[in-house]
């Protein structure tokens, strides 16, 4: 018998059993077996029924939860089993709160305290004992209102209709004190209260050499308006025209722009304070990120399929719902990947990196007209194109596909390599292949 994470062994029933107890219901539950000692070898117990039901009583008495407990022979002797479910409130014993960590028992540390009895609880709805109605932007709601019934997703009010009512019906203010949403959404001046609650917007050559720069303040429907507008000011536009109509060509489909935007800044986690929404845009992608991992449960890869939505400011996520910036929740990273291939577009890269969310954006620079005018020849373009489509391409496959020799073949693709046209991949021989390079890690 070994210890784990979820079982401990105790040679005699005491204070140490309850602590451990505690930590289990703080942590994902488990077991401890009473008359066995650490090593497994078992001492045995000698508990009366009357004793089992003093020990089931003072668990509850000391930390509010209802054990299993029985008592079985092991290797000729009795052994006292007590199992706890994982609490979904946080369990304290002597005023202390204990949490499991492998296979040892430790007092939990004031930060991961304090994140615990957070846990569970939304940032946007919890009440501001500072904020005051006189924060609100009248003019702001009104707005709010005017999309909402525009979409036809909340008619009940109208124009002059008071802002205290409309508050108290979408849950914005409780009892006349207002949430951190709607300071969040509809405050003249959120960062009197969130600090963090702005928007940075970087365009830049290279790692270190910045030509642009936007700090973005204000409520967050303003953060999205304004920040459309700047992230379009850093990146490009042709114009094609198709019958009668010129149509605008941007580098990157602006509906996957603006939703990568509003999820970077509805579903960060407000909780971090010292961490911006980030924007950064460089010549050939954009990287997108805001602090908080994806919701308990989610993977990356069932964020590309259907999945629930479980948004960590779902007070936020309903406003935004309303006011048609949003479309059904849990739709908006399908949206972005069928934009991106409408336009022709690398699929976006989605990664949870640095206690945070990233979505990369990749401009397709290895159009024609760049591959000419950085020299390389027909078989090359064609190869470049082909990879496009088909993700990779062996020095097998570029011989039929340009009908030379292995010889040239291995020329070609080890020049397009060294211009970093390519990644090399595989062992050697028949397990080579070239791949368009993926975007760096930042």
């Amino acid at each position: 018998m070994i210890e784990k994470d979820n079982l401990d062994y105790k040679e005699n029933f005491g204070d140490s059993v309850l602590k451990t107890l505690c930590a289990f219901a703080n942590t994902n539950g488990g077991e401890v077996i009473v008359g066995v000692s650490k090593n497994g070898k078992p001492k045995g117990v000698k508990i009366a029924n009357q004793e089992l039901e003093q020990i089931t009583e003072k668990i509850i008495g000391k930390l509010g939860i209802h054990p299993e407990i029985k008592i079985e022979k092991y290797k000729g002797k009795d052994i006292l089993k007590i199992k706890v479910k994982k609490s979904n409130v946080p369990i304290s014993f002597n005023g202390r709160y204990y949490e499991r960590v492998g296979n040892t028992t430790r007092e939990m540390k004031p930060e991961k305290l304090k994140e615990f009895f957070l846990k569970g609880v939304n940032w946007d709805s919890m009440i501001n004992e500072k904020a005051k109605f006189k924060d609100i932007d009248k003019e702001a709601v009104k707005n709010f209102l005017k999309m909402a019934k525009n979409k036809g997703r909340l008619t009940i009010f109208d124009e002059d209709t008071d802002v205290e009512t409309i508050f108290e019906h979408l849950k914005l203010s409780i009892g006349g004190k207002l949430t951190n949403a709607a300071i969040i959404l509809f405050g003249k001046d959120p960062q009197k209260y969130f600090l963090n609650a702005v928007l940075r917007i970087v365009r830049l050559k290279n790692e270190i050499t910045i030509v642009g720069d936007r700090l973005i303040e204000g409520s967050l429907f303003k953060q999205v308006f304004e920040g459309e507008e700047a992230i379009k000011n850093f990146i490009n536009v042709r114009y094609e025209i198709k019958g009668l109509v010129r149509e605008e060509i941007w580098d990157y489909p602006i509906e996957a722009i603006r939703e990568a935007l509003i999820n970077s800044l509805i579903h960060r986690d407000y909780f971090r304070w010292n961490v911006q929404t980030q924007i950064k845009i460089f010549d050939d992608y954009i990287w997108f990120f805001n602090i908080g991992g994806l919701p308990e449960g989610i993977t990356l890869e069932q964020l590309r399929k259907t999945h629930p939505s479980v948004p960590r400011n779902p007070l936020i996520v309903h406003i935004f719902y309303l006011s048609g910036l949003i479309e059904e929740v849990g739709s908006g990273i399908g949206r972005i990947i069928n934009s991106m291939k409408k336009a022709k577009l690398p699929e976006p890269e989605f990664k949870e990196e640095m206690g945070g969310f990233s979505v990369y954006f990749r401009k397709d620079i290895y159009t024609e007209e760049y591959l000419r005018k950085i020299g390389l020849n027909e078989r090359q373009i064609k190869a470049v194109f082909y990879v496009k489509e088909k993700g990779r391409i062996t020095n097998k496959e570029y011989q039929k596909l340009t009908g030379i020799s292995r010889q040239m073949a291995t020329i070609d693709l080890n020049h397009l390599v060294e211009r970093g046209i390519f990644i090399k991949t595989g062992k050697a021989g028949a397990g080579v292949a070239y791949q368009l390079p993926k975007l760096p890690n930042k």
